[in-house]
């Protein structure tokens, strides 16, 4: 999924810089001002915001294509941005149904699903247990492999004692007993 999501990432950036560039050379030739601002500014700023939202899509994309080499969840960075371009989504597919129509508002909210589905395709407990012994940590001895969670004292049985752990589980009163 998230090689598919890449691949549509990185075409919607071309084409987004593409179309800006085009709009931008249009109003250029047409040489009209739009409430009396400079016609060379405005297809200036068309041109920049076509390579600023395509270096955007583009960034997406190499995030999603190193969540499908990885096989893991996209941590920090490059989940805020994945979220971003999810919200980035939502708002265009919004537009593009007035302005563009019903098959534009259609491929907006497919790109929208692809970015969420990479967003919760992977198991980020998964990424912290395989993170952990990526880093030279011994497997099984985690929270998640029902190991200590801080190394705190342990019991004979190498079970954590009472309290003794930073995330252990508050122990109760012992169960009542038949007589």
């Amino acid at each position: 999924m998230a090689w598919l999501t890449a691949i549509v990432l990185f075409a919607e950036a071309i084409g987004i810089a593409l179309v800006n560039w085009y709009m931008g050379i249009v109003v250029d030739r047409q040489d009209m001002s739009l409430a009396g601002l400079d016609p060379a500014v405005m297809s200036t700023s068309s041109k920049v915001a076509g390579l600023v939202f395509g270096l955007y899509f583009a960034f997406c994309a190499v995030v999603a294509l190193r969540v499908g080499l990885r096989g893991r969840a996209p941590s920090g960075p490059g989940r805020l941005l994945l979220l971003s371009a999810a919200v980035v989504h939502g708002l265009l597919g919004a537009f593009t149904v007035g302005l563009v129509g019903w098959g534009a508002f259609a491929f907006m909210m497919v790109v929208l699903a692809l970015i969420v589905l990479v967003l919760v395709s992977y198991d980020p407990r998964e990424t912290a247990v395989s993170d952990a012994k990526a880093d030279g940590g011994p497997a099984g001895d985690g929270p998640a492999d029902g190991g200590p969670t801080d190394g705190g004292p342990t019991d004979a049985a190498g079970d954590e004692a009472a309290g003794g752990g930073k995330g252990a589980a508050p122990v109760g009163p012992p169960a009542p007993t038949a007589p």
